[in-house]
């Protein structure tokens, strides 16, 4: 069995990484930390999970932690990197689902991220945690920082494209809507029911913070002289609870190439990426609660414009799900153990 510490328990990415791990055959969960929940049964906050863990919230606790085999950190950025040198020294390995160590460039993430980073001599360690690209990386890593939600969406839909060198470096441009669970578990007077029932709208389109994070990936497909990709990315929030689905424009250089064959060849050996038959407009509710992402891929009126999009649920191929995926990985086991559930419907 894989020992498993988890930090933040508290919120949606801790309770999605809780009831994934409560069916998940191989891993059992030892330590759950919150400092302002400390004591507290986690089935009193999470009613779901009554019956599962019988474990309370604890606050948390190095040398306990260390005792495990992999700790999550589900917690918002700032508080992976406080504890990240201390917790790695002790032998265990970490999958960080916050944004702490996605980023390389240390100045870029303090800019977007408006705070001096702790623990900047680990960053160049940290393994970016998107599996259908770094996969080999991640089986030996001690430290992975998950993907981001709209990253993993986005990257997802653009790699078949770019690893094809098949479009105009500077005309990509994604579209992207989430659920609200994407702001975490917070009261904020803009999540307000009212404030946002029957609403929409588009948010941080001067710059969000997962720009750098989808740009930086994208030029890792790239050689040194290449004219750098640039993505225009425009986030919507739109009144539901979970699900993620991003529209994803490009310019062709060539029309020639089969794209619906591109993106299945790309994708025929990946267990949690389904590539829809031509004419097919994926939802957000086929993936709700799933570790999977749909694809379809268009050519509206056969010009040399693509259109990608992509539907993935948020707390899961954008979070959780993709952090026990890794976890799969990163101890030898197939990546759909415990992540075979499918997605709930209605």
């Amino acid at each position: 069995m894989i020992k498993v510490g988890i930090v933040g328990g508290t919120g949606y990415t801790g309770v999605e990484l809780l009831r994934l791990l409560a069916q998940h055959p191989q891993a059992d969960v030892q330590v759950i930390t919150s400092r302002g929940e400390a004591g507290m049964p986690v089935s009193a906050l999470f009613p779901n999970l009554r019956g599962r863990f019988d474990l309370a919230f604890s606050a948390p606790d190095i040398a306990q932690l260390g005792a495990c085999d992999v700790v999550f950190f589900a917690t918002p950025h700032g508080v992976a990197q406080a504890m990240m040198a201390e917790l790695l020294a002790t032998g265990t390995r970490v999958i960080d689902l916050s944004a702490d160590f996605r980023i390389r460039d240390i100045a870029v993430w303090e800019k977007w991220y408006g705070q001096k980073h702790a623990c900047p001599e680990l960053v160049a360690e940290a393994v970016y945690g998107l599996a259908e690209v770094n996969r080999e990386a991640i089986r030996k890593a001690r430290l992975v920082a998950c993907a981001g939600c709209y990253p993993t969406a986005i990257q997802l839909g653009l790699l078949p494209l770019l690893e094809a060198k098949l479009v105009q470096p500077d005309s990509l441009i994604a579209n992207a809507v989430s659920g609200v669970s994407g702001a975490g578990r917070q009261a904020k007077v803009d999540m307000l029911f009212s404030e946002l029932s029957g609403s929409f709208k588009a948010y941080a389109s001067t710059g969000h913070r997962h720009l750098p994070e989808i740009e930086q990936g994208i030029h890792a497909l790239q050689k040194a002289g290449e004219q750098p990709y640039a993505l225009t990315f425009v986030p919507h929030l739109v009144p539901m609870v979970r699900g993620m689905h991003a529209t994803i424009y490009a310019d062709l250089l060539d029309d020639s190439v089969d794209l619906q064959q591109l993106y299945e060849q790309r994708y025929a050996d990946e267990y949690f990426v389904d590539v829809l038959p031509v004419g097919s407009h994926p939802e957000t509710r086929s993936v709700k609660g799933a570790n999977t992402c749909r694809i379809a891929v268009a050519r509206p009126q056969g010009r040399k414009r693509v259109v990608v999009m992509a539907v993935i649920d948020n707390l899961t191929k954008g979070a959780s799900g993709q952090g026990v995926q890794i976890m799969n990985i990163m101890h030898g086991l197939p990546e759909q153990t415990g992540l075979e559930n499918l997605a709930l419907i209605p």
